[in-house]
């Protein structure tokens, strides 16, 4: 229980950190930002295929690909049910963001903390799940996944919240609370599939599923809409095979 809280307090730190980051480089240039994001994109797709839904199947027995697939479509769907439900805004990245947040509201803001903060919880959801599996290695896997898309996903925060007025350590708040978002999810994926076993295949897809989501609706199109496509399909790759030899190595 221990690793997984420090697991935990790493997976939702990486958020923080990227924050610091944000503050201290406040003048990120799109092209550099969607490199890193669409290399944090591969690194989790690969965490998703490989920590989460190939363990699926592995642990569903002779169900197992049915119990994969419902539990990837079902971790879809919530995802996408909460997006309709919960008013949000998406791809209020850089220079853009800016813009709208001088322009039309501090509320167009916090409606896009508010994005990064609902996609977190299922995020740290995924963190915790994969050590009801036993498998250290690819719980380790799964979180540094994870954290590492968390810390330009941290960057992004600052500049918008700063350029609408908040202030320097309210935004800093705000960044923390995203975080702290994920520890929660975190720990709730463990002591979930901990208490009843039986769901674990399960919950891996779902999981999985979840991830699979937020790569294809806000990561890819986000990448993909400030003219650096090539760069970030490549960066995608490179994160993709990073964590395919990583997994490798490790196993």
């Amino acid at each position: 229980m221990q690793l997984v809280f420090l697991t935990a307090l790493g997976v939702g730190g990486a958020t923080i950190l990227g924050s610091v980051i944000g503050f201290l480089f406040k003048g990120i240039s799109h092209r550099f930002s969607d490199i890193i994001l669409a290399f944090s994109a591969g690194v989790m797709l690969a965490a998703s295929v490989l920590g989460l839904i190939l363990p699926s199947l592995d642990y569903g027995g002779d169900f197992g690909i049915l119990i994969t697939v419902a539990g990837i479509f079902c971790g879809a769907i919530c995802l996408n049910l909460i997006d309709r439900l919960v008013p949000h805004m998406h791809h209020l990245v850089g220079a853009d963001t800016e813009a709208h947040a001088s322009s039309d509201s501090l509320d167009r803001v916090l409606l896009f903390v508010t994005a990064i903060a609902i996609h977190n919880l299922p995020e740290g959801i995924a963190a915790g799940v994969s050590f009801g599996s036993d498998n250290i290695s690819e719980a380790f896997l799964i979180a540094g996944g994870i954290a590492l898309q968390n810390i330009p996903e941290g960057m992004v925060i600052i500049g918008p919240m700063l350029t609408a007025g908040v202030s320097p350590k309210r935004t800093f708040l705000c960044a923390l609370a995203t975080g702290l978002v994920e520890v929660l999810g975190t720990i709730l994926g463990y002591f979930a599939v901990s208490a009843a076993s039986a769901i674990l295949p399960f919950a891996l897809a779902f999981a999985g599923g979840t991830m699979l989501y937020v790569i294809s609706d806000e990561m890819i199109p986000e990448t993909h809409s400030h003219g650096s496509e090539s760069g970030a399909t490549y960066a995608l790759l490179a994160g993709f095979c990073v964590m395919l030899i990583s997994d490798v190595l490790l196993n």
